[in-house]
């Protein structure tokens, strides 16, 4: 991850982490399991996942220890708790985890506590399974900390899993990885390697993502979408987020929204909000997306089927004022200076 080390000078270190990627990567995974010494796995899975779940138990076979799979969306703690009661009874000597977001979180919760070694098998397009970032959830509050140990030493990427994924997940999902990219690319503490992360990330999501939307079976365009997705979670763990992940970990908190639906909807917003302050992140952008970056975002944004606002979600219009003064209560690096004022008009505008 990038920091500033002084005036003038940024440091960009890299996380240590090993990656499997290709068709069938997922048969892999047992031999992962040995290679780092374990012998009692807990495997955690979202619901979504119970077929390459149950695929995986099958193969770990004696291997496998336990199963848990009730992750819920923003990690709460109470969740953690409870799997984390599993483990200890199962005597489990690492995780796997298989799903999305939610499953990857709990892993990292898991692993934060016990140091437990961690197997991250994503299913969606989060890019979170590569970073040292966990949000967790408690009491309505989401904290985020950064922490080189809660990274999965082993991610393995499998496009045929994305396959089952259904069509409204694959653009909101994909959206999400989006926005890692796009606030890598007007972060403070950017590097060129990150700026080159992020770059080859959102084109490669503007490129296939329409095409995968078109024919969802098509797996070539599917391969390309998971990798730029893999090098938008490489930009999240290397530089640091601004206004628009600090406005989605606050909102997604107090309100417990679908995580990819909300950032999906928000994108266009802040992008809107941010890039007249950064003009050379705007070219950049325009001209991987061949014009108007917002408009191109905002077109991929409005043709999801499900909600596309913050009203549609079920956040109050009462309750964005409060949601922004939280956001401007706490510091955030951002191109663009905002006070509550600011991001409650934003916020009005994606209501």
């Amino acid at each position: 991850m990038s920091d500033s080390a002084s005036s003038g000078v940024t440091v960009h270190e890299t996380l240590p982490l090993r990656v499997l990627a290709g068709l069938g990567a997922r048969h892999e995974i047992p031999r992962e399991t040995e290679r780092l010494g374990a012998e009692r796995v807990l495997l955690v899975s979202t619901r979504s996942a119970r077929g390459p779940a149950d695929e995986l138990a099958a193969a770990l076979g004696p291997g496998l220890a336990a199963r848990f799979d009730g992750p819920v969306v923003h990690t709460p703690v109470e969740v953690t708790r409870e799997a984390l009661a599993v483990a200890e009874r199962a005597g489990a000597d690492c995780v796997v985890a298989i799903g999305g977001g939610s499953a990857i979180g709990l892993a990292k919760a898991l692993s934060g506590r016990t140091g437990l070694p961690q197997v991250a098998v994503p299913t969606t397009y989060a890019g979170s399974e590569v970073t040292p970032n966990l949000g967790e959830t408690e009491n309505g509050v989401k904290t985020t900390r950064r922490d080189p140990a809660l990274a999965p030493g082993t991610v393995v990427y499998d496009p045929q899993l994305t396959l089952t994924m259904p069509k409204g997940l694959t653009l909101t999902s994909a959206l999400n990885a989006l926005a890692h990219s796009v606030e890598a690319l007007w972060a403070r503490d950017a590097t060129a390697a990150s700026d080159g992360l992020a770059s080859e990330s959102v084109d490669g999501i503007l490129t296939t993502l329409p095409a995968v939307l078109a024919d969802p079976a098509e797996i070539t365009a599917r391969e390309r979408l998971q990798s730029a997705a893999w090098l938008a979670g490489l930009c999240l763990a290397q530089t640091r987020m601004g206004l628009h992940h600090q406005l989605a970990h606050v909102l997604g908190g107090a309100f417990d929204l679908p995580h990819a639906e909300l950032h999906a909807l928000l994108l266009p917003h802040v992008m809107g909000f941010n890039l007249p302050a950064v003009p050379r992140t705007a070219e950049r952008l325009a001209r991987i997306a061949g014009g108007d970056p917002v408009a191109a975002v905002s077109r991929l944004a409005r043709g999801h089927e499900g909600p596309t606002t913050l009203a549609e979600l079920g956040v109050p219009r009462d309750g964005l004022r409060e949601a922004a003064e939280r956001v401007a209560a706490n510091p955030y690096p951002n191109p663009r200076a905002a006070d509550a004022d600011a991001i409650t008009d934003l916020l009005r505008q994606a209501w």
